[in-house]
């Protein structure tokens, strides 16, 4: 390019013969210095994508270098050939104009190459943020896209008139049918990041109105890391309608307490202990010991921490916590330094069935745990709890309240922070009310209710972990940490959500509310307290310890409601 531009100087200005050929080694000396920077720098060995940001930057920065050296080999030989002094000063950025319309040129050609045709579908793109602009760039660099953007909305007021690759937001919420039939759209895609289930729902309820498929794109955290593709847009779900906005536990910044140490976690093969398992292992423990008498949920972890399910490794241990003497032993073993407690039973209907099992799981296992835990001097114990633990009224509440009692009187007998976590419903987790809810709909129905204005407070099985592991680094001994879980949701409008989505005809039945059940579930129990100290959507209540030699087997089933005479004599532990 510059000995292009040289060479124009030489015929527009009517230099002669000998300064024109001056000019072009002039040329030769710049053409020669771009080319060395410009492989020392990679750009023209494939180090950035041809046309994008990056390489324009770079670029700019050697045309310059060698502008400025040219100019000044310019200024201090410049008489002696009788060579213009600006030469170098005005061929710089004419060069640079021209080394980036070519790139420009190619990048517009290549992009066009790879637009999706005119069979893909036309959509509409909800959310003119960087989510919106990420997935419009890659629905139109995709040859094989499903999707063809046609117009984005937005309701921010100052992106009325933003246009992004040529898509125009042509409205908000409230246009929403117009554009689609302005535009003859057939998808909505909502780009909002962190979304609550409020205004999905609004959306949801709006777009299909209009005749638009609703599609949700995957996880911010996946967006961000590159991991996506536009195969990965999935049709809206229960989970985005009664989800809401997760809470930030920056569980990241205080997860140190992990590193470095050998960590046990019971019920490793159930939902939460499985999930709690993946996060714990990305904070670098020594050591991971997972502990189940479920050897395929064992598995099921071990594939989801380890990428693999062979089940001959150290750090799956099968055992029932309801033995002692076994759980001692695993403890001497093994030493682990902090423990999460997730084994438990959970199924309230069930317990209530057979409270004595709730005892021996819920109540004595649970102090088995913190036996050896106590005896192998384990620095950190998170017990999971429930909600139902708040106040309880059903044999599992009182089980797992009694757990939570067993918990704090430890912490006062070791001084360490040994505490709980209680938290309400988990979507998705194995055996809770959505899974139930589908294999019931897939069957033909009818779809069983307890009750019409019966609510439950609902968090995903990611957000609990992250409250668990969190507990450990801001918990203080005897506490039981709550996480905020906004309103509580009605279970008919869940139910009645789930049959509208799958298309069919099918019959809601109310059952009534079974023993123990409670219409609307509580977080913090009376006299618990409320405190916030350390994060405002986390509360920290207080729980009155029980020691195990005041346990009474026959007074808690008169709690629970149940005659002693059913269950066989006292027992004083």
């Amino acid at each position: 390019m510059m000995i292009l531009f040289a060479a124009w100087l030489r015929y527009e200005f009517d230099f002669s013969q000998m300064a024109g050929g001056r000019l072009l080694v002039f040329g030769l000396v710049a053409a020669a210095l771009q080319t060395i920077l410009g492989l020392v720098s990679g750009i023209y060995r494939g180090r950035h994508v041809y046309g994008t940001f990056d390489e324009v930057k770079t670029l700019t920065y050697i045309v310059v270098l060698v502008g400025l050296m040219t100019t000044a080999l310019m200024l201090v030989v410049g008489n002696v050939f009788d060579a213009p002094r600006s030469t170098g000063i005005i061929a710089t950025p004419m060069a640079l104009i021209g080394m980036l319309g070519v790139r420009y040129m190619y990048r517009l050609l290549m992009e066009r190459r790879r637009k999706p045709g005119r069979q893909a579908n036309a959509t509409i793109v909800y959310g003119a943020g960087y989510l919106g602009e990420t997935v419009i760039r890659r629905m139109q660099t995709d040859a094989d896209s499903e999707y063809r953007p046609v117009a984005l909305l937005d309701d921010d007021p100052q992106l009325s008139n933003l246009e992004i690759r040529g898509v125009k937001v042509m409205g908000g919420f409230h246009e929403i049918n117009e554009v689609a039939e302005k535009t003859g759209a057939q998808e909505l895609v909502l780009a909002i990041g962190r979304a609550d289930s409020t205004l999905v729902r609004e959306i949801s309820d709006a777009a299909g109105a209009a005749g638009l498929h609703v599609r949700v794109l995957p996880l911010m955290e996946q967006i961000m890391a590159g991991r996506t593709r536009l195969s990965d847009l999935r049709d809206i779900s229960i989970e985005d309608l009664i989800g809401r906005n997760p809470v930030d536990t920056e569980v990241e910044s205080i997860a140190d307490y992990i590193a470095g140490k050998r960590v046990l976690v019971t019920g490793a093969g159930g939902s939460i202990g499985s999930e709690l398992c993946l996060q714990i292992s990305k904070y670098a423990p020594t050591e991971l010991i997972m502990l189940d008498r479920d050897e395929t949920g064992l598995q099921m972890a071990q594939i989801g921490t380890i990428g693999h399910g062979l089940l001959h490794t150290r750090d799956v241990v099968l055992a029932d916590i309801r033995e002692p003497d076994v759980l001692e032993r695993i403890f001497q073993d093994r030493r682990p330094q902090v423990v999460y407690h997730a084994a438990a039973l959970k199924h309230l209907p069930m317990l209530e069935q057979y409270p004595e099992e709730a005892w021996k799981t819920n109540v004595l296992g649970t102090l088995n745990v913190l036996n050896a835990a106590k005896n192998t001097d384990v620095e950190t114990f998170i017990n999971i709890s429930t909600d139902k633990a708040a106040n309880p009224t059903s044999v599992l509440g009182h089980s797992k309240r009694v757990a939570e009692k067993l918990t704090a009187w430890m912490a006062q007998e070791t001084g360490r922070p040994y505490l709980s976590v209680r938290f309400g419903n988990v979507i998705g987790s194995r055996g809770s009310m959505l899974p139930t809810f589908r294999s019931l709909i897939d069957k033909g129905g009818p779809v069983t209710v307890t009750h019409p204005d019966v609510t439950r407070y609902f968090m995903t099985i990611p957000e609990a972990c992250q409250l668990v592991v969190q507990a450990g680094a801001i918990g203080a001994p005897a506490e039981v940490l709550i996480l905020d879980m906004g309103e509580p949701v009605r279970i008919l409008d869940i139910a009645e959500r789930m049959i509208e989505m799958s298309g069919k005809d099918i019959e809601i039945t109310f059952t009534g509310l079974r023993e123990g059940e409670k219409m609307h579930e509580e977080l913090v129990g009376l006299g618990e307290g409320n405190e916030r100290p350390y994060h405002p959507k986390i509360a920290h209540a207080h729980v009155h310890t029980l020691s195990p030699q005041d346990m009474d087997k026959n007074v808690w089933l008169e709690r629970c409601g149940k005659k002693d005479e059913e269950f066989g004599a006292k027992i004083v532990n």
